[in-house]
């Protein structure tokens, strides 16, 4: 899957990247606090959406 994923194959990447999601969102989950003080557990989208671009990164860019 990966070699599809490197060799340009889009359908390939995005099973790459729904493989990944889970171990993604729970290096991303980050515990907020709301205006009274209650804990709530969010997965932080722009972290996440960097772990994905240089998921991404790697797979592309080292296929030397």
């Amino acid at each position: 899957m990966i070699e599809a994923a490197r060799a340009g194959d889009t359908e390939a990447m995005e099973q790459v990247l729904r493989y990944y999601d889970g171990y993604i969102n729970k290096l991303c989950t980050r515990m907020l606090y709301d205006n009274y003080g209650q804990p709530h557990l969010c997965v932080d989208e722009y972290m996440k959406h960097r772990l994905q671009n240089k998921l991404i990164y790697a797979i592309v860019c080292n296929s030397r």
